[in-house]
């Protein structure tokens, strides 16, 4: 049995950055972070580091790290962690007392539906990365409060870490500009093959997405603030273990539950932000007015409702917001909201399972939409598109979909751009559309870059590469 839990309060902090500094280097350091004070629409900050086991899947679904839970599905050896802990945990309104955190690439959903896995394997994370975690330091930015959640011995040990010194940062700096590893007629050509499918038949949408890379240098802790600064999100999260590291700038939640209630927030419909603000106004109305964007979002809206209907409760299942309009710190996008209540004898891991990867960065219907993701992106999305979060012992959870997010490996970062393409898409809007996506992370980096670069280098990467003016 694990230790009793007890919640302490701490001082409240505006951000979470100053807090974790402290632990970032620590093992099994992780970041679930809500963006506040500048991203709206989030509320807690779960931070968190060396858990009780950590376990890890590879590209072959099998379980690494606890020889116990050795020749289980992914699913179910992660749910046999979890069990572990012990829910005689306090009466709380926090969101997580102790549980799982961490990842879910959108390639382990090859271990879940028939996908052949044709696309080569470029980035070589783990397929999923969850640790068991007694412990955590939460804040609640509606209440403005900071809580230590864990044991007494937990207490003692966290607060020493957070009271020496923070490791210093150093510098980052890209090496070399962003490639694209699809040319624009690439990109193309991959788009006509969308639309001789959907003519076919075999799908209604599918999201089609490109690859971006460039060689870095220095502190990725640094480019993560960076990105934060001037990408602020609600679902934004930061993992970073031996030359691996995640960097997520999410604007949009997977699956949430709560006492059997699950929410679901699919995003299908984007536009820029203008440089002023009538422009911005004229996008806005533009996406909001868009039949074409609409039906994207109506059709992922109805694979969701399918998605949650596996386990949830016959007739639960409802949409209380339909193609609404969001405005983030760089785009528009029309957001729905699923709602339902989980069948007797689910568990959230029941529904992470039947509903992964999400429905709005596949296409539809799913599997088949997969499959030919599959045949067309030359390599594999690892982290783009799966998901990041906890599973709390009381049998809470909150995921989101790992879009605007960047992986680093190797001295490289990667980064994805896509979109859904319908019928009536048009390809050259289309290609914009993956760049309109992720144009300001490539900036936020650049400009991280230019800190300590000197003007030669500078010039090499403004105007080398990709074009992200």
């Amino acid at each position: 049995m694990t230790p009793p839990i007890e919640i302490t309060p701490l001082p409240y902090r505006e951000d979470p950055l100053g807090y974790f500094a402290a632990l970032r280097d620590r093992p099994g350091a992780v970041l679930l972070d809500s963006g506040r004070p500048m991203a709206p629409g989030g509320r807690y900050d779960i931070l968190s580091c060396d858990p009780l086991t950590l376990i890890e899947v590879d590209a072959n679904g099998h379980v690494h790290g606890d020889s116990a839970l050795t020749g289980l599905a992914p699913f179910v050896a992660q749910q046999a962690l979890l069990d572990r802990l012990s829910d005689d945990v306090p009466n709380s309104r926090l969101p997580f007392l102790g549980g799982l955190i961490g990842y879910w690439s959108y390639d382990l959903g090859e271990q879940i539906e028939p996908i052949k896995g044709r696309a080569r394997q470029v980035v070589n994370l783990p397929t999923s990365r969850v640790g068991l975690y007694d412990w955590a330091l939460i804040q609640d930015h509606d209440c403005r409060q900071s809580w230590l959640v864990g044991s007494a011995s937990r207490r003692r040990q966290v607060l020493g870490w957070l009271e020496a010194p923070a490791p210093p940062t150093a510098g980052f700096r890209l090496t070399a500009p962003f490639a694209a590893e699809l040319s624009r007629d690439d990109y193309l050509a991959r788009f006509a093959a969308v639309q001789d499918y959907i003519r076919a038949g075999d799908c209604y949408q599918i999201n089609l997405a490109q690859r971006f890379s460039a060689p870095f240098e220095g502190d990725l802790w640094a480019a993560y603030c960076r990105l934060r600064q001037t990408t602020p999100t609600p679902f934004a999260g930061y993992l970073a273990w031996d030359d691996k590291a995640i960097l997520s700038l999410s604007p949009e939640r997977f699956l949430l539950c709560r006492e059997g209630r699950v929410e679901t927030r699919p995003i299908k419909g984007t536009r820029p932000r203008g440089t002023t603000p009538e422009e911005d106004q004229r996008l806005a109305d533009e996406l909001g007015a868009s039949l074409k964007d609409k039906a994207e979002n109506v059709m992922i809206t109805d694979l969701l409702r399918n998605d949650l209907g596996r386990v949830c409760r016959p007739g639960s299942v409802r949409v209380p917001q339909l193609c609404g309009l969001e405005s983030y710190a760089n785009v528009h996008h029309l957001v729905s909201v699923i709602i339902g209540e989980l069948e007797a004898g689910q568990r959230p891991m029941d529904l992470l399972s039947a509903a992964f990867p999400g429905g709005s960065i596949t296409g539809a219907p799913k599997v088949r939409a997969m499959q030919i993701i599959d045949e067309l992106e030359p390599s594999r999305r690892s982290i783009y598109c799966g998901s990041l979060g906890y599973v709390d012992v009381r049998g809470r959870m909150d995921t989101s979909i790992a879009i605007r997010s960047v992986v680093a490996e190797r001295g490289k970062l990667h980064l994805w751009g896509g979109g859904g393409l319908v019928a009536d898409s048009r390809g050259e809007d289309e290609y914009t559309e993956t760049l309109d996506k992720i144009r300001h992370l490539m900036r936020a980096l650049m400009a991280a870059s230019h800190d300590s670069l000197c003007n030669n280098e500078r010039d090499s990467l403004t105007h080398e590469g990709i074009d992200i003016q």
